[in-house]
């Protein structure tokens, strides 16, 4: 059984015990969470389609933890006019497991 859900604007295909980083949730670590804009359920080959989102249906996860995702170095450089600039981002994440899907 698995489902596509909305998830802090983007959408995921999650199973069951699935471990999932997300954009940082503003939920605490150990507590629980549920996402209501379930797209799509399969339930061994019975798939239910929402339009656009299944009306009862939801998906419940626990908070892991917190962290911050890898460094992404951001580099711009005009060629023969002695402009170079260095930033970088470190994505704020939030690791979730999904604990079930209602329909």
């Amino acid at each position: 059984m698995y489902a596509i859900v909305e998830i802090a604007g983007q959408q995921f295909k999650v199973s069951k015990d699935q471990k999932v980083y997300v954009h940082r949730l503003a939920a605490e670590e150990g507590s629980n969470v549920t996402f209501d804009k379930v797209f799509l359920v399969d339930n061994a080959g019975a798939i239910t389609l929402g339009a656009p989102a299944i009306t009862g249906a939801s998906v419940g996860a626990k908070v892991l933890k917190h962290l911050q995702g890898d460094k992404v170095i951001v580099f711009k450089k005009k060629r023969r006019k002695g402009y170079k600039k260095k930033n970088g981002h470190r994505q704020a994440l939030t690791q979730i497991v999904i604990e079930g899907i209602t329909i």
